[in-house]
């Protein structure tokens, strides 16, 4: 599935299930919340903290969730993530091309 079709089916299962796109800040807040939920399992996998009892390592779920919400936020915006997400890998080419690689902290 391309970033496009994926933009494409969140819209179509809004349109079918979700009634309207919850409002752009609202959408926001909920970004925000999903963020946090990754971090918590990340602190708990990653981190020094462990899971509590009834939690579970659903890393992959937060992350679609959160993808899920950009996808909204990029429909409810007129934003073609493709393109957006093209020119970002070229500004950060073209800023970071020789940076990461002469950053003595990386090797």
């Amino acid at each position: 599935m391309t970033i496009e079709e994926a933009q494409q089916e969140v819209d179509e299962w809004i349109k079918k299930y979700g009634v309207r796109y919850f409002s752009e800040l609202t959408n926001m807040a909920v970004l925000t919340e999903e963020v946090g939920e990754l971090a918590k399992v990340m602190a708990r996998k990653y981190g020094d903290q462990s899971f509590k009892e009834g939690e579970k390592d659903n890393l992959s779920e937060e992350i679609a969730d959160i993808f899920w919400v950009l996808l909204c936020i990029s429909n409810q915006t007129g934003t073609n993530l493709t393109k957006a997400f093209q020119q970002s890998i070229e500004k950060k080419t073209e800023r970071d091309n020789k940076r990461h690689i002469n950053n003595p902290k990386l090797k």
